[in-house]
């Protein structure tokens, strides 16, 4: 017998034994046994990691060019329009009208297609046209139109993101990959600032154009650079990623998942297909509470979107201002960052998002109890890390809506738009003449934090006992233990 064959029998015999020590391995026996099978999952996830890192980057565009109206605040963008009122307001929640309206049906079709790496691709293609086109309107009218088309064509990408992590991650990676997408827009907050500060202080009157119409040109030019990337680099579903996996690495990719909750991703497990998993999204009594709960912590977090008003109030020129942005959300990153492994790593949820929002409650009171610029700017750092409670909802959102697929995509898309509706609401909670104080703004932030936080701690002990009549089944009917809701 050659040495090859006695190291091939050796190694067999190593992997049985390992199987007969622990049955829960007799899975990996078509991988080649339990180590093999380690090896191949932990160079599928590299793989897989490195496609979807395109998506921070479209991230960070995402809200660049859903912010960048805040930042042409500061150089003329209101005196250009000729804006007067709450004009700029509805400039702000117009975005959010169409953002609303097409999350579900994108979602939906996403779903019926199976092919992410085209159509979200595409539709980034067409948001960053028109927010280059927003650089050229001269009237209210016109930047009310490419805002309401701007959030229109938004919509396909975070809900359809957050679709697509769920379609490759386990219940455990997933807090932690929805991290590093969502910190796409807290590091666009961070350097969105600085990008849009070099823009306007450098480009004013250039060809003929104000700095404010340069920052739309540049940002929107650098969105279309990064949609066509995303063609050639965003990964399928399982089922349609032929071109960049082995046959072993899909099956792979499909049996993790099935594990995870005890039955396969591609199986609807209902009839009546994609339609099916609309009318079983809404009539589930716990999306709409997510909803709900959604859109109050939104409310409270509708801060974001007058960032740069906030640092205003410091008294500094506009320059000082967009680059006083930056530290607090880069803070917030590593903050998001810290929570969520954590979170996934103890497989806990609840107490992993109450912590950051009742620091950012904190941020809020600090900033209505003092005038004091580095009190003030303290209270920026709290706020901006309370994010961390939300990306860690969003992942218990992906968590807690598993099967099947169908539902799953449209009770994602209908939390986040029926959410948006809490931005809508945020758009007229900062007006100028609450400043520079915003005490009531302040309040209503805290107060719908406050609400969040009770709806999250009774759909807490609603999952628990779930979990305990699970338990009990299986005990009734000596099962092993299978699929359990992360609390």
């Amino acid at each position: 017998m050659s040495t090859h064959s006695i190291e091939k029998e050796a190694h067999e015999h190593h992997n049985a034994r390992d199987l007969e020590a622990d049955p829960a391995h007799l899975g990996d026996v078509e991988f080649g046994g339990h180590e093999a099978r380690q090896k191949l999952e932990k160079k599928l996830l590299r793989k897989l990691d490195a496609r979807m890192s395109i998506l921070i980057v479209i991230y960070i565009l995402n809200y660049v060019d859903r912010n960048n109206a805040s930042a042409a605040r500061l150089r003329g963008f209101e005196t250009d329009l000729n804006l007067k009122g709450e004009e700029f307001n509805t400039l702000l929640s117009i975005l959010y009208v169409g953002y609303i309206l097409m999350q579900i049906p994108s979602n939906m079709f996403l779903n019926y297609i199976g092919k992410p790496s085209i159509y979200l691709p595409c539709c980034v293609l067409v948001w960053g046209l028109i927010s280059t086109l927003t650089g050229i309107t001269t009237n209210f009218v016109g930047a009310l139109l490419t805002r309401f088309f701007l959030g229109f064509v938004e919509a396909a990408f975070f809900p359809g993101a957050l679709f697509l992590l769920s379609k490759w991650y386990k219940r455990s990676e997933l807090g932690l990959r929805t991290a590093v997408l969502f910190c796409g827009s807290l590091i666009s907050n961070a350097f969105g600032s600085l990008i849009a500060s070099g823009i306007l202080n450098g480009m004013e009157g250039k060809l003929g154009h104000a700095a404010w119409r340069w920052l739309f040109f540049i940002e929107g030019g650098l969105t279309m650079l990064a949609a066509v990337a995303g063609l050639f680099i965003l990964p399928d579903f399982p089922a349609t990623s032929h071109s960049w996996l082995s046959p072993e690495e899909i099956r792979l990719a499909e049996k993790r998942l099935e594990e995870d909750v005890g039955i396969a991703d591609n199986e609807e497990g209902e009839t009546g297909g994609h339609l099916h998993g609309l009318y079983l999204a809404v009539t589930d009594w716990k999306v709409w509470w997510l909803a709900v709960a959604l859109t109050s912590l939104v409310v409270s977090l509708s801060f974001n979107a007058f960032f740069p008003t906030l640092s205003a109030t410091m008294g500094y020129n506009a320059t000082v201002t967009l680059l006083l942005c930056a530290p607090p959300w880069a803070f917030a990153t590593m903050v998001c960052f810290a929570m969520t492994r954590h979170s996934d790593y103890a497989g806990e949820r609840f107490w992993h998002i109450t912590a950051p929002l009742v620091v950012g409650i904190v941020g809020f009171v600090i900033a209505i109890s003092t005038m004091n610029l580095a009190a003030r700017y303290i209270s920026l750092f709290l706020m901006a890390q309370s994010y961390a409670g939300f990306i860690i909802f969003l992942a218990w959102v992906s968590n807690t809506i598993v099967r099947p697929p169908s539902k799953r995509a449209v009770a994602l898309a209908l939390i986040n738009a029926f959410s948006q509706l809490g931005n809508v609401a945020g758009s007229y909670v900062w007006p100028k003449t609450w400043g520079p104080s915003y005490a009531h703004s302040y309040a209503i932030c805290i107060s719908t934090n406050g609400l969040f936080i009770i709806m999250c701690f009774i759909f807490k002990l609603h999952l628990q006992n779930l979990n305990r009549e699970l338990e009990k089944r299986e005990q009734d009917e000596q099962r092993p233990r299978g699929f359990r809701y992360l609390i």
